[in-house]
This record gives C-alpha cells, sequence and structure tokens, in this order.
C-alpha cells in the first residue's frame, strides 16, 4: 500500500485557496493600468539592459572607442549637441546612453543577486527558527536582531576597508559586482527571516503539518516540502521590495565611493561621476542616470504595493 506524504484534509483547502488567489491575481491585474504601466517599464527597463551589447552605440570598457575631445557634449535638445550622442556624453566622453544601458543592467545584477543571497538565507533560518523554536529560535532570532544593528553602509565600509587592506583596491574595483551582492545580501537578510519565521510559527499549528510528523516524516521535509510552499505569498511580496532598496543601496554606495568604481558603471557610479559638473552646465551626466534610477525604483516598489494589496490573505475571505 502507497503512502501518501500530503494531507488529505488540508490539500482540498488549500488548492481552492490558490486558485481562488491566481484567478483574482489575473483579474486585478487586467483592471490596473497602474500595475500594467509598472510591469511594462520594468520588463522594457530589463530587456534594454540585457540586449546593451546590441542596442548600445559604442562600447564604454572598449577605449579605443572613447574620444575625450567628444567629453561633456550635451543631449540632442540642446545647442551643441552632436547627433552621434543621443543623450550626450559624459566627463571622460563615453556615450551616455550606452553607458546607461550598460550601468542599468549592472544595477540590476547587484539588486537581482543581493535579494537572491537575502531569499535564501532568510528563508532558511526563518524556516528553522520558527519550526524548531527553543534555543535554536532564540539563538537565530538574536543574531539578526545583531545584523540590523549594522546598516549596510556600515557593513559595506568595515568589508571594503578589510578587502582593500588585505587584497588591494585593484582586487575591490575588479570584484565589485561580487562584493556588493555579499555586503548588501549579507546585511538584509534578517527582513526575511523574520517574516518567514512568523509565518511558520502560524502554519505549524495546522493539521496538515501534525498528519505529517504523524506518517513519521522528518523535520527538514516538513519544512522544506510542506511548511515552505505556504509561505511563499509574503516572501514574494518583500522580494520586490527589497529589489528596489538592493538598487538604491547599490546607487548610494556607489555615490559615496565605497560601490562599484567609475570605470565599471552603474547608475549609482554614473551620478557621481557626473555629480562635479552640475554646476559647470552639464547636467546631464547625473540628471539624466537619476531619472532612470528614480523610474526603475518607482516602477518597483509601486508594483511591490500592488502585489501586496491582491496578495492579502484577507481579500480571500468568505
Amino acid at each position: 500500500m502507497s503512502t501518501n506524504t500530503s494531507s488529505p484534509a488540508a490539500t482540498p483547502a488549500v488548492g481552492r485557496w490558490q486558485r481562488l488567489r491566481d484567478s483574482y491575481l489575473a483579474y486585478s491585474f487586467k483592471r490596473d493600468w497602474g500595475a500594467q504601466l509598472c510591469l511594462a517599464i520594468l520588463l522594457g527597463l530589463i530587456s534594454m539592459a540585457l540586449l546593451a551589447p546590441w542596442l548600445a552605440p559604442t562600447d564604454p570598457y572598449d577605449l579605443a572607442q572613447i574620444d575625450i575631445l567628444d567629453s561633456e557634449l550635451p543631449p540632442f535638445w540642446v545647442d551643441g549637441s552632436d547627433a552621434r550622442y543621443t543623450l550626450g556624453t559624459d566627463a571622460q566622453g563615453r556615450d551616455l546612453w550606452s553607458i546607461i544601458l550598460y550601468g542599468t543592467r549592472v544595477s540590476l545584477l547587484i539588486g537581482f543577486g543581493a535579494v537572491l543571497l537575502q531569499a535564501l538565507l532568510g528563508v532558511v533560518f526563518g524556516l528553522m527558527a520558527g519550526y524548531l523554536g527553543g534555543r535554536v529560535d532564540a539563538f537565530l532570532m538574536r543574531l539578526a536582531d545583531i545584523q540590523l544593528s549594522f546598516s549596510t553602509l556600515m557593513v559595506a565600509i568595515v568589508v571594503g576597508a578589510v578587502v582593500k587592506a588585505t587584497l588591494g583596491g585593484a582586487f575591490y574595483s575588479d570584484y565589485a559586482v561580487l562584493m556588493l551582492i555579499l555586503i548588501i545580501g549579507l546585511a538584509e537578510w534578517p527582513q526575511y527571516a523574520r517574516t518567514v519565521r512568523a509565518s511558520v510559527l502560524g502554519e505549524k499549528r495546522k493539521e496538515y503539518v501534525d498528519a505529517a510528523k504523524t506518517m513519521g516524516l522528518g523535520s527538514r521535509r516538513i519544512m522544506f516540502r510542506h511548511v515552505l510552499p505556504n509561505t511563499l505569498t509574503p516572501i514574494f511580496v518583500i522580494s520586490t521590495v527589497q529589489v528596489a532598496n538592493a538598487i538604491i543601496s547599490e546607487a548610494a554606495l556607489s555615490f559615496l565611493g565605497l560601490g562599484m568604481p567609475e570605470t565599471h558603471p552603474s547608475l549609482g557610479s554614473l551620478i557621481k561621476a557626473g555629480f562635479d559638473y552640475l554646476q559647470s552646465g552639464s547636467w546631464w551626466i547625473t540628471l539624466i542616470p537619476g531619472a532612470v534610477l528614480v523610474v526603475l525604483v518607482l516602477s518597483i516598489n509601486l508594483l511591490g504595493d500592488w502585489l501586496r494589496d491582491v496578495m492579502n490573505p484577507r481579500l480571500y475571505k468568505g
């Protein structure tokens, strides 16, 4: 006789709620033009970033394509512009449209990479803390409290100083993307851990968990195969907000000189590179990448707010 590893009593209710949630999600998205616009903008920016090698007129990493004599050329709608450079050039003579495309790709890579690391650590620690309880819960939550006492900026300063002192500044510049993913990911994982722990505390008292224990399933299998799928809703909502926060963190760190170097453009390093030229009249070097950053973060945040409202379980009662 085969053994069913799921609870028969819980499966119909969970399946019915999931079908109702998915149908309401699609219905709400079709009726919300704001969510559609934000998703279209986000997908457009992601697509342009991924296609940067084909869409960009020049390669900002190729020094042979850069002419310092073309530096600080204005955009096409300003007098003195050059038809070769639609959005103008920066102080090094690089095409601004090209470095924005490449810079957006770097910012998105850091944002999604950092959130992936946050989710991996936070979900595992949150599951263990909520399900196992006791000393494991107390230790992990105190560890989260200690981590939350250090801001992302403080972690970046400490890690950057240690790496530069031991391995050199050139090493930090070469591996700046990986370093920022680690810094932002390690600094923000408690957000996931606390949310997952709260969801697990409610789930582990339900009948399907008791049924799985009665059938002799191990704690690891119950946590990851049965409890985790029922805690994914808040994880998805947090992830949208955390991607935007990670991109902003990267921009802030790069602006302060703790992130991406100017030779490897990101939206934050582009804003920093042009900040010194604002008063000289070359406003486009900072303001145009800044506008792209605002649109990118705003579209992610608004999409996350819509997702949070739609996936609120209270909407499906009755």
